[in-house]
C-alpha cells in the first residue's frame, strides 16, 4: 500500500511526489496518459522571475522556488541518474524606448527583494554579442535568477527519482492514503462544472524547437517571446496564448507568425532548422495562481494551475504540499487557496 496517491504526472504531480518520496514516504503516481503528456510535456522551459516591484506573496514564493531549485533538481538527477536540463544561465530582454529609468530603478529593487542572490542589471548590448535580441536603446536587462528547465528530460527524471525512491508511477491503480488531485486541465473544467462560475480554463499554446547550439547561452525575452536555449542543442520558441481554440494539439499560421517575430527579434536565428512544432493546453486558473490546498470538490488536495511558470514553481510546490499532506504543516499562500478562484 502506498501512503500518498497523486492523480497526475504533469509538473506539479511529479514534484510532490517526489518531494513526498524523499521524505520516506510510499508514493504511488497514477496518470492514465503516463507522464508529461499535457502541457507539462512541452518544450519551453523558461524559469522566470516576476519583475522585482509591488512584492506580494505570488513573487515571495516564486524567489524561494528559483532560489531552491538548482539544489532541488540537481537531487532529482543524482538519485535518478537522468539529466533534468536545468541550468541557471540568466536572462537578456530589451530595453524599450523610454524604458531606461524603470529598468534602473528596478536594479534597486532586485537587490532588496531577491536577498542580494541574484542580479537585476542594465548593460550594454554589445556585451551579449551575436547572441543580443534586438533593442531600440541599445541597452539590455541581465538578471540572474532566470533559470531554463527541459521539460521531457525533467518528468523523465522525476519519475526516475520516484521509483529510485521506491515509488510507483502508474497508468492505472488503486488510491491508498492521502490522494492530490493534479489532473490539469481537466480539473479545472471538472471543478468548474460542479461551480456557479469557472474554476479556471486552458490556455492552448503553440511552441517551436530550433536547431541551434547554444547551450549555455541565457535566455532570452524578446517580442513577448521566450527564446530558450538547451542543454541538447536545441533552441525552443514561445509560445502563444490561446482562450479559444478548436483543435488543441494543432499549430497554424500563429505559430508561423511566432517564428517570424522571434527571427526579426533576434537576428542570429534566423535561417535555424524547425525540428519541432508543438501545441498544448495549460491550466490557468481563474485567480491565475497555482490552486495548493484542499480540494473543493475531492475528498483530498489540489496542486494544479501552474499556468506558464510550472516548472518554475515545482520544487516550493512540492514541498509545501509534502507539509501538509504528511507533516498537517500548512505554509500555502492565501491567495494560492482554492478559495481564491472559487
Amino acid at each position: 500500500m502506498a501512503d500518498v496517491t497523486i492523480m497526475g504526472a504533469g509538473a506539479f504531480g511529479l514534484s510532490v511526489a517526489w518531494a513526498c518520496a524523499r521524505r520516506g514516504a510510499r508514493v504511488r503516481v497514477i496518470d492514465p496518459y503516463g507522464p508529461g503528456a499535457g502541457s507539462s510535456g512541452g518544450i519551453v522551459g523558461a524559469l522566470a522571475p516576476h519583475v522585482p516591484e509591488n512584492w506580494n506573496d505570488k513573487k515571495a514564493f516564486q524567489l524561494d522556488s528559483l532560489l531552491m531549485a538548482e539544489a532541488w533538481w540537481s537531487e532529482v538527477s543524482a538519485v535518478s541518474g537522468l539529466p533534468t536540463g536545468y541550468g541557471r544561465t540568466g536572462r537578456l530582454q530589451p530595453v524599450v524606448e523610454g524604458g531606461e529609468a524603470l529598468a534602473r530603478a528596478r536594479e534597486a529593487s532586485a537587490a532588496e527583494f531577491w536577498q542580494g542572490r541574484a542580479e537585476w542589471q542594465v548593460i550594454a548590448a554589445d556585451q551579449a554579442g551575436a547572441w543580443a535580441p534586438q533593442t531600440p536603446t541599445g541597452l539590455l536587462i541581465h538578471d540572474t535568477l532566470s533559470a531554463r528547465m527541459h521539460p521531457r528530460l525533467a518528468c523523465a527524471a522525476l519519475v526516475g527519482a520516484i521509483r529510485a525512491k521506491g515509488g510507483e508511477v502508474l497508468t492505472e491503480g488503486a488510491t491508498d492514503g492521502p490522494v492530490l488531485w493534479a489532473t490539469g486541465v481537466a480539473g479545472l473544467e471538472e471543478i468548474s462544472a460542479e461551480r456557479p462560475r469557472a474554476f479556471g480554463n486552458g490556455v492552448k499554446g503553440q511552441a517551436a524547437l530550433l536547431r541551434q547550439n547554444r547551450p549555455d547561452a541565457p535566455q532570452l525575452y524578446a517580442n513577448t517571446l521566450h527564446v530558450i536555449p538547451h542543454v541538447d542543442g536545441t533552441v525552443a520558441i514561445g509560445s502563444t496564448s490561446e482562450r479559444y481554440y478548436d483543435d488543441p494539439r494543432s499549430t497554424d499560421g500563429q505559430l508561423d507568425d511566432v517564428l517570424a517575430r522571434a527571427a526579426a527579434a533576434v537576428p542570429v536565428l534566423q535561417g535555424a532548422e524547425v525540428i519541432e512544432r508543438w501545441a498544448g493546453v495549460r491550466p490557468r486558473a481563474r485567480s491565475r495562481a497555482p490552486v495548493l490546498g484542499r480540494h473543493p470538490t475531492q475528498d483530498g488536495f489540489i496542486a494544479n494551475g501552474g499556468f506558464k511558470i510550472g516548472f518554475g514553481m515545482a520544487p516550493k510546490v512540492g514541498e509545501v504540499m509534502a507539509d501538509l499532506m504528511l507533516d498537517g504543516q500548512d505554509n500555502i499562500p492565501e491567495g494560492f487557496r482554492p478559495e481564491a478562484s472559487l
